[in-house]
């Protein structure tokens, strides 16, 4: 079975699906075109994720997966975005690296910069471009640490040609970065609000903004959305918001039940409901697939099926640990978040 689905349309006629998504006119023609686009970016994450897990292979602390953008999340992107062009969204195909702490992640980071391969990084004076929200806050304010690399896919000469030209973005985090960014995941789950997409209650984005700036200060020495403020300020605004949203307790409750005994294939699909069961809990199904077209057809056929109902990804990881650790939203509480916070508190006030 062949494993490579290639782009079969021009940019522009992308850009033009992208752009009846905005405006409200999409087609099924449209959609087989994006669908087609997103698809074709697997034969690129295939070859990245390569390259990125032989590199770990020196740290074995060092956790990778990969995984294909959401439909939804895509369409989203496009709509709250007026000016994004389908063909030039950079994490269509994104791949994720969790580090135990800040010094192996740029070690990490710089050893791939310095790398002879053919795939271009995009500069500082390009768009995208790399993001470093550990230096420099997300734009949004919201408290995401980590950064963000994108590379244009280049092959080898004497290689396919088809896939140049397309994006990838390599995401680096902490695993405190991680643990945060899981507990904003989980939070939209349960609340509805999505601070991540900057469609989260107010309450709720200033309680990730306060617990971004305490991990940062208690556990890497950094700062966050806060830099000014002292310790104390923090803390007493912290516990001021939970004291009224008790939003903490609630992640600590709360429990994500599923199976992923049947692990077998490398390829997994993801189903997430989006509504806690009369036990207050979440619950996920997961599928694994051999191949990778497969995979994509049953992902996409889910998609249009369920879509509303659950939160749906198709992930590649090489092992069930890997894959717990980089997507936990899907499989586990909240409790590396919970204790970094609780530590973090009891840091601050010394």
């Amino acid at each position: 079975m062949s494993r490579n689905i290639k782009p079969e349309h021009s940019r522009e006629r992308v850009n033009r699906a992208g752009h009846n998504v905005r405006s409200g006119s999409l087609t099924s023609e449209d959609i087989d075109v994006i669908e087609n686009w997103r698809a074709a970016h697997n034969k690129i994450l295939n070859d990245w994720q390569s390259n990125l897990r032989n590199r770990c292979k020196k740290n074995k602390k060092i956790t990778f997966a990969q995984r294909l953008k959401r439909r939804n999340t895509i369409f989203d992107k496009l709509t709250r975005q007026p000016e994004m062009q389908l063909s030039r969204m950079h994490d269509i195909a994104g791949c994720r690296l969790i580090f135990p702490d800040i010094a192996s992640l740029h070690e990490y980071r710089n050893s791939l910069h310095e790398s002879r391969m053919k795939h271009v990084l995009r500069k500082a004076d390009e768009a995208p471009y790399p993001y470093d929200y550990m230096e420099h806050p997300h734009p949004d304010n919201s408290g995401y640490r980590g950064i963000h690399d994108v590379f244009k896919y280049c092959a080898r000469p004497g290689r396919s040609q088809e896939w140049n030209n397309l994006l990838v973005e390599i995401q680096y985090r902490t695993s405190s970065q991680h643990a945060w960014a899981t507990a904003v995941e989980i939070a939209g789950h349960i609340t509805g609000n999505y601070s991540k997409f900057d469609q989260g209650d107010e309450q709720q984005k200033e309680f990730f903004r306060l617990t971004s700036e305490i991990i940062a200060r208690a556990h890497e020495g950094m700062t966050s959305c806060y830099p000014t403020a002292t310790n104390r300020e923090i803390i007493q605004r912290f516990t001021s918001l939970e004291q009224e949203l008790h939003l903490l307790m609630r992640l600590k409750s709360l429990k994500i039940a599923g199976d992923l005994e049947n692990f077998t294939k490398q390829n997994v699909i993801l189903l997430l409901s989006n509504v806690e069961d009369e036990r207050g809990q979440l619950t996920f199904t997961a599928y694994s697939y051999e191949y990778l077209p497969e995979a994509t057809n049953k992902y996409f056929e889910l998609e249009k099926k369920y879509g509303e109902k659950y939160d749906i990804v198709l992930v590649r990881a090489p092992s069930k640990e890997s894959l717990m650790h980089a997507y936990k939203n899907y499989f586990s509480d909240s409790q590396d978040f919970d204790r970094l916070v609780i530590e973090g508190l009891e840091l601050l006030k010394k």
